[in-house]
């Protein structure tokens, strides 16, 4: 019972004791793409539309929001070298959400660009690209943008929470749980999806999701597990802490309840502690303040994002 407890309480909003490895540098390959897409920006920012082109491959694709495309390294420049000409003074900036790796040569990278040009408004676009490996090198074999969804009017209340988006892994010897939150379309709730192997086998799955509730005006929130496990949480912010009181049902049908406490620590990192912990009308031991640490692969630059976009 207090095993379940400690799963559905740390599974509301983060994992915890997240591995040291997750702290180590980025794999050889996924620190190659980083500073491809640095590299990528600070030729874009120069208006050098020839070293923008040299990171793509020979038949390399980029489709615009409008779904106007581009094939081919030599159209993609010639498409640059008109639109710099035509936009003097833009800068970009892209920040990158998740690298993964489907294969040894090839890879995948999805995030968020955003240009600027003087006197006018920050334009906003999501993308998707594709790298392929050719000669020890990644380059760009696709890359497809739109434009950013129509925000609603729930992420005003939820945007404190956004450092939650991306992936977290609690692993020791015995278990694995692997977590990823992101956003829904328009920002309208974070959801998040969960699992638990236990000496390699799963022992549990889950969903949550974290929304804004306009009637009682505080943040909530629902897990359910794949035991029949189910709770929800109410939200407060205090000071820098973020207070979460759980009401839960145990797939026994005994109900528990807990009060979680959240603490930003950085971009990729926050603290985790539960206490006033009760099931069954019985009370169980706190769960002591741990660290919690952001998956290797959705790493957050600890400054400014690099940048990188298409033409």
């Amino acid at each position: 019972m207090a095993r379940i407890l400690a799963i559905l309480t740390i599974l509301m909003v983060g994992i915890a004791n997240a591995p040291s490895e997750a702290q180590q540098k980025p794999a050889p390959d996924e620190a190659a793409i980083r500073q491809a897409v640095q590299s990528y920006v600070e030729a874009y920012n120069r208006a050098d539309a020839a070293a923008v082109a040299a990171h793509w491959s020979d038949d390399g694709e980029y489709v615009s929001p409008s779904g106007e495309s581009f094939k081919g390294r030599k159209k993609i420049e010639a498409a640059l070298k008109e639109f710099f000409k035509e936009n003097q003074g833009m800068q970009l900036q892209v920040s990158p959400a998740a690298i993964t790796f489907p294969s040894p040569n090839r890879a995948t990278e999805t995030g968020t660009a955003v240009i600027t040009r003087p006197g006018q408004p920050l334009e906003e676009t999501q993308y998707a690209a594709i790298y392929v490996k050719k000669g020890g090198q990644w380059k760009l074999a696709g890359v497809k943008e739109e434009e950013a969804p129509v925000v609603a009017p729930a992420y005003e209340h939820l945007k404190e929470l956004e450092w939650l988006i991306g992936e977290w892994v609690d692993a020791d010897e015995k278990a694995v749980v692997d977590t990823a939150y992101q956003w829904a379309r328009d920002k309208s709730f974070i959801t998040a999806s969960f699992s638990v192997k236990v000496r390699g086998r799963l022992d549990l799955q889950g969903t949550q999701v974290i929304g804004w509730d306009p009637v009682k005006k505080t943040v909530r929130s629902w897990v359910f597990d794949s035991q029949g496990g189910f709770g929800e949480s109410i939200w407060t912010k205090q000071g820098d802490q973020w207070h979460a009181k759980l009401s839960s049902v145990l797939p026994s049908g005994e109900k528990a309840s807990a009060i979680n406490i959240f603490t930003c620590v950085d971009p990729n990192a926050f603290t985790f502690q539960s206490i006033g912990r009760e099931a069954g009308g019985e009370p169980l031991p706190n769960i002591e303040e741990v660290k919690v640490v952001r998956k290797q692969s959705t790493l957050q630059p600890s400054g400014r994002p690099s940048k990188r976009g298409g033409p």
